[in-house]
């Protein structure tokens, strides 16, 4: 991709031999329909939520992998060696669209959403992210504003939070077993 004018373009981010389009939230549907017609990325295979509560902060630590795996002679995740830069805001939604042409190209359309903060639908460029989008909303509690049916799908109805968020609670129900009755 050489140069695109996308509307709402933050920033292009070629990293690990792929490509991260950042766009401003409030642009996203614009964003999305000039890459599907005007870039022919006419494929949403897949819209990822991300959880960065805490991300950059002291006790943070990672690695990068590569495709040999990871340095097991210089370890990143003891001493906090490298502590990973600060996000633009808590979550990232990631929309992996691919161009299903002559010359298959792939690219990440990525905006960023705070606490509350809606993300506009791409059910009227995509209809395939209706499901993605809900899923979003059930397991990380990303509201996407202008969906036909944002209600759960994976859990249930009355379902208290969102299990995927970093500030979720960890535990669970006792397990009952038929021999200790």
């Amino acid at each position: 991709m050489s140069d695109p004018v996308v509307p709402g373009l933050v920033s292009i981010n070629e990293e690990h031999r792929e490509t991260t389009i950042v766009v401003e939230t409030a642009r996203l549907v614009e964003a999305a329909t000039h890459l599907r017609d005007e870039e022919g990325f006419n494929f949403l295979s897949d819209i990822t939520a991300v959880d960065y509560l805490g991300w950059a902060g002291a006790d943070v630590s990672g690695y990068i992998g590569t495709r040999a795996g990871r340095d097991l002679n210089r370890p990143m995740t003891q001493g906090y060696q490298a502590v990973p830069l600060a996000k633009p805001k808590r979550f990232a939604m990631n929309y992996h669209l691919l161009s299903i042409s002559e010359e298959p190209r792939r690219v990440r359309l990525q905006v960023w959403a705070d606490e509350g903060e809606a993300v506009p639908s791409v059910v009227p460029v995509w209809p395939t992210a209706d499901w993605h989008e809900r899923e979003a909303w059930d397991m990380m509690g990303i509201a996407v504003a202008g969906h036909p049916n944002l209600e759960r799908i994976l859990l249930d109805d009355d379902w208290e939070g969102h299990p995927l968020r970093k500030d979720y609670p960890l535990g669970g129900e006792p397990v009952r077993f038929s021999e200790a009755e």
